[in-house]
């Protein structure tokens, strides 16, 4: 069975295009690989250097992850803070790449340019951090986005450099993992995109439901339309769009109908995606809250993925100082 590795970043909550988006595709993925999913604190101090409360944190993402259905018996749930063998692995592939091509990743660029006061080691070094998480369980496919596709080369570039040096194939490289055909991409609520913390167009799944109908109450729409049958802006699109998702198909061809004989009223779409969305979270939400009252279990869940991410990783690294010549405990 094929190994799959994705990180989490503990940062904020979960919201709805997260949901539809990654994570429900991750539930799927359990089923059908061998797979690991870790709460990357580590990753974290590069933009965060000095987190609130960084356990808390990471528990509170743990327990969202579980209630939308990670299961700890299906995959590998792990803290990255937890597997200290990453650090050795991380250390001996840093040895073996150079700062030109470091210093050309372009989200270190990005990072760098948004954080200015900030550029530290940990920082330009992100990507041979990001395939030592990745390498040392020899991991085949790394689900991914645009934005991390070079740090995945970087990591293969990482594999090929270490297995040529020492003139193994113990590493694979590892491909990026695309599940287009099952994730949804979910609009934001300012009619443009789709929807992001960093645009904060989100409705998070710990909303409580007045605050759910006070946001999609104030998505953007236009005047209405004008002429039978016509075509939806873009606008309007987003917003039909995210019915699509949240609503029946019965309720989505009664307001599609509304708008092709121009009596919509869009006070009305809004109420009905407002319950609507009320209603796919409140089970999650209740899920929420049961994992987050019983520390004790998050804790449990996350030691036991810690075991078994450690024994994944320390085969890995056992095998990597016996082939780079160091002492093997």
């Amino acid at each position: 069975m094929e190994t799959v590795l994705s990180g989490i970043r503990p940062t904020g909550n979960l919201h709805l295009g997260n949901y539809y988006g990654a994570v429900r595709s991750f539930v799927k993925m359990q089923y059908e690989y061998n797979c690991f999913f870790f709460i990357a604190d580590w990753h974290s101090l590069t933009t965060h250097p000095t987190p609130e409360n960084i356990q808390n944190s990471a528990r509170t993402i743990l327990a969202e992850y579980l209630a939308c259905g990670l299961d700890p018996e299906k995959a590998t749930i792990y803290i990255q803070s937890d597997v200290p063998e990453t650090i050795e692995l991380y250390l001996y592939l840093n040895m073996n790449t150079y700062l030109g091509e470091l210093g050309r990743v372009t989200t270190f660029k990005e990072k760098a340019r948004q954080q200015p006061d900030n550029v530290n080691a940990g920082l330009f070094t992100y990507p041979t951090l990001m395939a030592a998480d990745i390498l040392q369980h020899r991991a085949t496919k790394v689900p991914v986005g645009k934005d991390q596709e070079q740090n995945m080369e970087m990591a293969r570039k990482c594999a090929r450099r270490f297995n040529n040096i020492y003139k193994t194939e113990f590493f694979p490289e590892p491909q990026n993992f695309y599940f287009a055909q099952e994730a949804v991409k979910v609009p934001g609520l300012d009619g443009t995109g789709k929807m992001g913390k960093s645009d904060g167009n989100c409705i998070y799944l710990c909303d409580e439901p007045k605050v759910i109908r006070k946001k999609v109450m104030k998505a953007v729409t236009d005047n209405g339309p004008q002429t039978p049958n016509s075509q939806k802006p873009e606008v309007i699109q987003n917003l039909f769009n995210f019915m699509k998702i949240v609503s029946s198909e019965e309720t989505f061809n009664y307001f599609d109908e509304k708008w092709n004989d121009c009596t919509l009223r869009y006070g009305d779409m809004k109420k009905q995606i407002a319950e609507d969305v009320v209603a796919v979270i409140q089970p999650i939400q209740e899920r929420i809250k049961e994992f987050a009252s019983n520390q004790q279990l998050l804790d449990q869940i996350a030691r036991r993925g810690a075991e078994k991410a450690r024994e994944s990783a320390a085969a890995t690294v056992k095998e990597v100082r016996k082939i780079i010549g160091f002492r093997v405990y």
